[in-house]
């Protein structure tokens, strides 16, 4: 069980450098987990294989959360009606969501 503070001291810092969006953190991190328990080693070789895509949004100012925060509610609108009714209750209450 010693792996469970060095797991925990790493998810900590994963989530401190997210929700402070400290890019330059980003690389000292993957290091320390490429050497930490099995379950982060494979955790980190899965983001640095798509490296661009994960420090696009701890860098970035922009974010589209609010679009798709829109597009699932519109989907679960969707879903709960499926087979129930027309398109003009669905609309009506696509409408009614947003």
């Amino acid at each position: 069980m010693p792996d469970i503070p060095t797991a925990h001291a790493l998810v900590q810092r994963f989530r401190r450098l997210l929700r402070e969006r400290d890019g330059g953190a980003f690389d000292g991190w993957l290091t320390e987990a490429h050497a930490g328990p099995p379950e982060l080693r494979a955790f980190a070789a899965g983001l640095q294989r798509d490296q661009a895509a994960v420090r696009a949004p701890i860098v970035e100012e922009w974010s589209n959360a609010v679009t798709e925060g829109k597009v699932t509610k519109l989907k679960l609108v969707k879903r709960q009606m499926y087979g129930r009714a027309g398109f003009d209750l669905l609309r009506i209450r696509v409408l009614r969501a947003a």
